[in-house]
C-alpha cells in the first residue's frame, strides 16, 4: 500500500493548488482525479467559457468596426471554429497542470477515489482495478456539477447544462436560459452575440440577483439593448421536448406563457459531488449538500479535510484555491488566519463585465450602517469614451462614521481586472480618504474608482 503525507481527492482549482502548496511545504503528496487534471474550471468552466466570450467580443468589435473609423466587410462567424478554439485553450491549460504536477513531484493517480476509515482512499481505475492508498491527511476537493430541477430534467440534447453548452455541434437559432447567475448570464451573452435569439428566465425580481440592484438594472438595460429578452419573477414549470424543438411553460405574475426554442440551458446553480465517495463509511458530517468543516477545513473526523464547492463557502475557483492553501499551511503548523468570506470578489464575464466585493447598498442599510454612497458612470470617463465602452459605472459604499470601505460594485469594460483594488484596500482597512488621495493614472478605466470615492465624499471633479 502506497503511503503519503497528503492525498488530495479532486484536481480542480482547489485540489491541484492544494497539492502544489503541500509539496512546496515538504509533504509527500498525491492527487486523485477521475477525468482530466484541472477539474471543471479548467476543462468545462472558467477557462473555456472565457475563450468563448472572447470570440463573441471580437465578433462584436468587427461588426462595429465603423464606430472606430474602420472598415471590416463580409464579417461572419464560424461557430465550429469558435468551439474548437475554446477546447484548445482548455486542453492547453490541462497540460499546464500536468507539467506543474511533475515539476512539484506530485503523484497523479487516475481513477475514482472512495474514502475509507483509517485515513485510506480506494481508487478504482478504468479497467476496474482497485488500489488502496493511505495518508496522514486526506483533503476532499471533489467540486460540483450543474444542478437539475424536477421541472427541467437534463437530457443533454434539448435541455442541457453548462457542459453541453460549450460543445454544441450546431448553433441554436433560439435558446432559453433558465437562471441568471454568472453561468446563465455568460452563456446568454455568448449565444446572443453569436446571433442566437436568447430569452433569460429568472425566478427572482432581478437578474444577477446576488449583485447590487443598480448593477442588476444596468445589466438588464444593456442586455435588452443587445436584443436579449429578459423575464424576471418568472418560473419554468414544465418543458415539452416531444416536437422538433422545446416548448417551455413559464409562470409569471401575468399568467402562463409558452416559449418555443431549439434548446433550454439550465443554469440554476450547482450540486456538490459528494455522493459515493465514502463520506458515510468514514462518518464525515454533512448538511444540506455540503461537508461541514471548521475555519481550517477540518471535518469532524481527524485527518479528513474538505475545501472548495463541497463546503459551505462561496462556490468560486479562487475561493477553493485560497481554502486549499490555508488548509495545508495549517497542517504544516504555519500561523494562518481564517479566510475572510466578506472580502471575496465575484466576477461575471459577460459584456459589460460585472465585478463586486463586500456589501451591497441594501445589505449595508440592513446591517444598520450610516453610509456614504458614491457612483461614477463610465460615460464620464475619457478612457471609456475613447475605447467605445461607456456603458456602466463604479459604485462605492463607505461607513460614514469610520470611513470603512463596505462595498464596491462595478459594471463595465474590464472591471473584473479592476476589482482587485477594492479587495486589497479592504484587506488593508483603507479608508475612503486614503483611496481618494492615492493618485490614479489618467486616462484609465481605474480612475472611475477614485472618482466614485470622490463622489461619496462630495469631492468629485468630473461630474
Amino acid at each position: 500500500m502506497s503511503t503519503f503525507d497528503i492525498i488530495v481527492l479532486g484536481s480542480g482549482p482547489g485540489g491541484y493548488v492544494t497539492a502544489i502548496r503541500a509539496s512546496q511545504l515538504g509533504f509527500k503528496t498525491a492527487i486523485i482525479e477521475k477525468e482530466n487534471l484541472g477539474g471543471v474550471c479548467l476543462n468545462w468552466g472558467c477557462i473555456p467559457t472565457k475563450a468563448l466570450l472572447k470570440s463573441a467580443q471580437v465578433f462584436e468589435y468587427l461588426q462595429h468596426a465603423g464606430d472606430y473609423g474602420l472598415k471590416a466587410e463580409g464579417v461572419d462567424k464560424d461557430f465550429d471554429a469558435v468551439i474548437k478554439r475554446s477546447r484548445g485553450v482548455a486542453d492547453g491549460m490541462s497540460k499546464g497542470v500536468q507539467f506543474l504536477m511533475k515539476k512539484n513531484k506530485i503523484e497523479v493517480i487516475n481513477g475514482f477515489g472512495t474514502l475509507k476509515p483509517g485515513k485510506k482512499v480506494s481508487v478504482k481505475s478504468e479497467d476496474g482495478k482497485e488500489t488502496e492508498y493511505i495518508a496522514e491527511h486526506i483533503v476532499i476537493a471533489t467540486g460540483a456539477r450543474s444542478r437539475e430541477l424536477p421541472s427541467l430534467p437534463q437530457d443533454g440534447k434539448k435541455i442541457i447544462g453548462y457542459r453541453e453548452a460549450m460543445t454544441l455541434a450546431e448553433q441554436p437559432k433560439k435558446m432559453i436560459v433558465v437562471g441568471s447567475g454568472a453561468i446563465g448570464i455568460e452563456f446568454a451573452y455568448f449565444y446572443n452575440s453569436m446571433g442566437t435569439e436568447v430569452t433569460v428566465v429568472e425566478y427572482l425580481p432581478n437578474i444577477v440577483p446576488v449583485e447590487d440592484e443598480d448593477v442588476s438594472k444596468q445589466l438588464e438595460r444593456s442586455f435588452k439593448k443587445a436584443g436579449v429578452k429578459i423575464m424576471t419573477s418568472a418560473e419554468v414549470t414544465s418543458v415539452d421536448t416531444s416536437g422538433n424543438g422545446v416548448k417551455a411553460t413559464v409562470k409569471t405574475a401575468k399568467g402562463e406563457e409558452v416559449l418555443e426554442a431549439d434548446i433550454v440551458l439550465s443554469a440554476v446553480g450547482i450540486k456538490t459531488n459528494i455522493e459515493n465517495i465514502g463520506l458515510d463509511d468514514v462518518g464525515i458530517a454533512t448538511d444540506r449538500d455540503k461537508i461541514l468543516v471548521n475555519d481550517y477545513y477540518q471535518t469532524n473526523i481527524p485527518g479528513y479535510y474538505a475545501i472548495g464547492d463541497v463546503t459551505p463557502g462561496q462556490a468560486l475557483a479562487h475561493v477553493a484555491s485560497a481554502e486549499g492553501i490555508l488548509c495545508v499551511e495549517k497542517i504544516a503548523g504555519i500561523h494562518v488566519e481564517p479566510l475572510d468570506y466578506g472580502n471575496i470578489p465575484g466576477c461575471t464575464y459577460c459584456s459589460p463585465e460585472i465585478a463586486s466585493v463586500g456589501l451591497t447598498e441594501k445589505q449595508a442599510k440592513e446591517k444598520g450602517f450610516d453610509i456614504k454612497v458614491g457612483k461614477f458612470p463610465f460615460s464620464a470617463s475619457g478612457k471609456a469614451k475613447a475605447s467605445g465602452a461607456s456603458d456602466g459605472f463604479v459604485k462605492v459604499i463607505f461607513d460614514a462614521k469610520y470611513g470603512e470601505w463596505l462595498g464596491c460594485h462595478m459594471i463595465g469594460a474590464g472591471v473584473t481586472d479592476m476589482i482587485a483594488e477594492a479587495v486589497v484596500a479592504r484587506k488593508l482597512e483603507t479608508t475612503g480618504h486614503e483611496v481618494l488621495k492615492a493618485v490614479h493614472p489618467h486616462p484609465t478605466m481605474s480612475e472611475a474608482v477614485m472618482e466614485a470615492v470622490a463622489d461619496a465624499y462630495d469631492e468629485v471633479i468630473h461630474l
